[in-house]
C-alpha cells in the first residue's frame, strides 16, 4: 500500500510538470522538459522505483512528446520504433552477449564452495603475517574478483567464510567487517568486471582495452588493502591476534600443498579467461565461453557439482541478466530522448561556460559521481549520469579510458557510502546479531579513504592504468 501510494504521487507530480511546461511554452524550451525528465529519475529511484522500468517508463513518455506532431496518430510515433531497436540492439551487442557467461562462471564458482577451499588454505598459509585472517579475506575476495564481478556474491560468501572466524580470533569488529564489505566490491573494478562491460558498451571503449588497463589499478587497490591491515595490526595487535598455535605452525610444506591444490586450478582458469581477452586471442564473449564451461570442470573435479547447484547457477544468472539487459535498454532509450530533448545541450554549454581546465573537469566529475554513490547504486549512476559527461571528453582531451578507469574506482564508494552502502546491507544480512550496521558503517570509512588516495595516484601517475593497454594494442 505505502508503494501504491508513493507511485501515486510520483505520477501526479509527473503529469503535474508536464501539463505546466506545456501550457507555458513560450517560457520553457525542450531543453527543459530534458532536465525535468533527469530530476524525475532520480527521484522516481530514491522512492524505490525499478530503475530500468523507470528509465523505459520515462524515456517513451518524454520521446513521445519530443516525437509529437499535431495530428499524428497514437501508435504512429517514432518512440515505439525506437523501443523495439534499442532493445534488439542490446540483445544482439556482442559486447553484452559476454554478461551472462561471466555471471554463470561466477555464480559457479560461489555455489559449488570452491572459494571456501580457498580461503581456508590462504587461512594457513597467513599464519604467521600480522592480521592473517584479514589478509586471506582481501587476497581471496581479489581471486574471486577475477572469478566473478557480482559483488552481492563475494560480500555475502565472504561474510560467511570470514566473518565468524575473525571475530572468534578476537579481530575488531569494525576491521573485520571493514575488509569484507571493501575487499568484496573489488569485482567492480577487477576484470571481469561487469560495470567495466556496461561502460564500454555505453561509452563505445573497447571492454578488452578496459579489461587491461583496469588489472594494475585493480591489484593495487587489493594491495593497499592489504597494507593498511598489516600497519593496523603490526601497530596495534589487540585490532587483530595472532592465529591460535595449531593454526600458525602447520610445516610450510603441508601449508603450500593446501594451497596449491585450492589455488592453482582457479589461476589456471582465470589466466585462461583474463589472458585470453588480454593478449587478443579470444573476445570477451569467447572467453567468457571458455570461463563458463572451466568453472563447470573445476566444479566436477573438486566434486561440488550437482544438479541442485547447477540450477540455482542458472537462475540467477537469469535473473542478473535480466537486469543486465534491460537496465541497458532503458539507460540507452532514456539517453537517447534525453539528448533530442535537448537537456544534453544545456548541461554542455554550461560546463564548458565554466572555463574549467581538464584537472577541474575531472575532480568536477569525479566528485558528483562519487556523491551520486550515497544515494544511488553503481548501475544507476553509470547508464544514467556517465553518459552526460562521455561528450565533454573530447573537448577537455580526456581519454575516455583512462576516465573510465577513474570512475571504476570512484565507483568503489558507492557500495562503501552511506546510507545506501549495499555492501553494508549484504554483510549486515549474513553477519552475528551483535554486529550493527553503525560498526559495518564505520569500519569501512577507512577503506574509503584508500580508494582516494587510489584516484588521486592513478591521476598522479596515470601509466599505472595505460600501460598495458598501450603496450598491448599500440
Amino acid at each position: 500500500m505505502r508503494a501504491a501510494r508513493f507511485g501515486l504521487v510520483f505520477l501526479a507530480l509527473a503529469i503535474a510538470a508536464i501539463l505546466l511546461l506545456l501550457l507555458v511554452p513560450e517560457q520553457i524550451t525542450r531543453g527543459h522538459l530534458g532536465l525535468l525528465m533527469l530530476g524525475l529519475i532520480v527521484v522516481a529511484i530514491l522512492l524505490g522505483f525499478p530503475t530500468a522500468f523507470t528509465l523505459m517508463g520515462l524515456g517513451m513518455v518524454f520521446g513521445f512528446i519530443a516525437f509529437y506532431r499535431p495530428g499524428q496518430a497514437f501508435f504512429s510515433s517514432p518512440i515505439f520504433d525506437q523501443m523495439v531497436l534499442r532493445t534488439f540492439g542490446v540483445m544482439t551487442n556482442d559486447v553484452v552477449m559476454s554478461v551472462p557467461l561471466f555471471v554463470f562462471m561466477g555464480y559457479v564458482i560461489e555455489r559449488t564452495n570452491i572459494i571456501d577451499r580457498l580461503f581456508r588454505s590462504l587461512h594457513v598459509a597467513m599464519g604467521r603475517i600480522p592480521g592473517s585472517l584479514a589478509v586471506a579475506t582481501v587476497i581471496t575476495c581479489t581471486i574471486f574478483a577475477t572469478a566473478t564481478g557480482i559483488i552481492g556474491a563475494t560480500v555475502t560468501l565472504m561474510g560467511l567464510l570470514a566473518l565468524p572466524p575473525m571475530l572468534r580470533a578476537g579481530y575488531d569488529v569494525k576491521l573485520a567487517t571493514g575488509v569484507i564489505a571493501a575487499g568484496g566490491c573489488l569485482g567492480i573494478l577487477i576484470p571481469p568486471s561487469v560495470m567495466l562491460i556496461l561502460y564500454g558498451a555505453t561509452a563505445q571503449v573497447s571492454v578488452v582495452k578496459l579489461y587491461a588497463g583496469a588489472l594494475f589499478p585493480g591489484l593495487m587497490l587489493a594491495l593497499l588493502y592489504i597494507l593498511y591491515v598489516i600497519v593496523r595490526a603490526k601497530l596495534n595487535p589487540a585490532l587483530a591476534p595472532r592465529l591460535a598455535s595449531e593454526h600458525s605452525e602447520i610445516p610450510t610444506r603441508e601449508a603450500l600443498k593446501m594451497l596449491a591444490g585450492s589455488f592453482l586450478p582457479l589461476a589456471v582458469l582465470i589466466v585462461a579467461v583474463l589472458g585470453s581477452i588480454v593478449g587478443g586471442v579470444a573476445t570477451p564473449t569467447e572467453a567468457a565461453a571458455v570461463g563458463a564451461f572451466g568453472a563447470i570442470l573445476l566444479a566436477a573435479g573438486y566434486r561440488r557439482l550437482n544438479w541442485t547447484r547447477l540450477k540455482e547457477s542458472v537462475f540467477l544468472t537469469a535473473r542478473t541478466t535480466a537486469m543486465v539487459c534491460w537496465l541497458f535498454v532503458g539507460s540507452q532509450l532514456f539517453s537517447s530522448t534525453f539528448a533530442l530533448l535537448g537537456g544534453q545541450g544545456i548541461l554542455e554549454n554550461w560546463v564548458t561556460a565554466l572555463n574549467l581546465s581538464p584537472i577541474e573537469f575531472l575532480i568536477l566529475s569525479q566528485l558528483v559521481i562519487f556523491l551520486l554513490g550515497w544515494p544511488l547504486e553503481w548501475t544507476e549512476i553509470i547508464v544514467i549520469f556517465v553518459p552526460i559527461f562521455l561528450p565533454l571528453l573530447g573537448h577537455f582531451g580526456i581519454d575516455p579510458l583512462f576516465f573510465g578507469l577513474l570512475v571504476a574506482l570512484n565507483l568503489q564508494a558507492a557500495f562503501l557510502s552511506p546510507p545506501v552502502a549495499m555492501a553494508a546491507f549484504y554483510l549486515k544480512g549474513v553477519a552475528p546479531p551483535h554486529v550493527t550496521l553503525g560498526q559495518i558503517f564505520h569500519g569501512m570509512m577507512p577503506f574509503m579513504a584508500i580508494q582516494i588516495l587510489a584516484m588521486v595516484m592513478l591521476y598522479v601517475f596515470p601509466q599505472i592504468g595505460l600501460w598495458l593497454p598501450g603496450l598491448l594494442y599500440k
